[in-house]
């Protein structure tokens, strides 16, 4: 089963997704944050040119499991995503997945000046791999 991942942040959205037998995840792209319904607009688009059977959005929780702020505009994203496709959406911890690709990028020896952008599209992937690590 392919599934996308969703790591939502405040300007840019990384997306990551799995191979069919849902075993690998790889970064996808990166769409720039506009307003929430063009943004899930873009994701349902994607999901279905991906041919994804399900969806997974990266959620910061805090110590207690409690979704923080940010957490908390991913459930928002989800339920306005939830209107633009059927299919089925689950929101994941995300737990410290943007400093985990940033730490991989330097791993895979990325130089810095490249790692100065977004790291959305590696984050999504770190969310994902979490979760297929977690369902295996």
């Amino acid at each position: 089963m392919k599934i996308l991942s969703v790591d939502p942040g405040q300007k840019n959205i990384g997306l990551a997704i799995s191979d069919e037998l849902g075993i690998s995840a790889k970064p996808l792209t990166v769409i720039q944050h506009i307003k929430r319904e063009i943004d899930a607009a873009q994701v349902a688009t994607i999901a279905a040119e991906e041919h994804a059977e399900k969806i997974i959005i990266g959620q910061s929780l805090d110590d207690d499991g409690k979704p923080t702020f940010e957490g908390r505009r991913s459930a928002r994203f989800a339920k306005v995503l939830r209107t633009q496709t059927d299919i089925p959406i689950e929101l994941w911890d995300e737990g410290y997945s943007t400093q985990t690709a940033r730490q991989n990028a330097i791993e895979m020896g990325i130089p810095r000046k490249k790692r100065r952008g977004h790291l959305d599209d590696l984050a999504a992937a770190v969310i994902l791999r979490s979760y297929l690590e977690s369902h295996s």
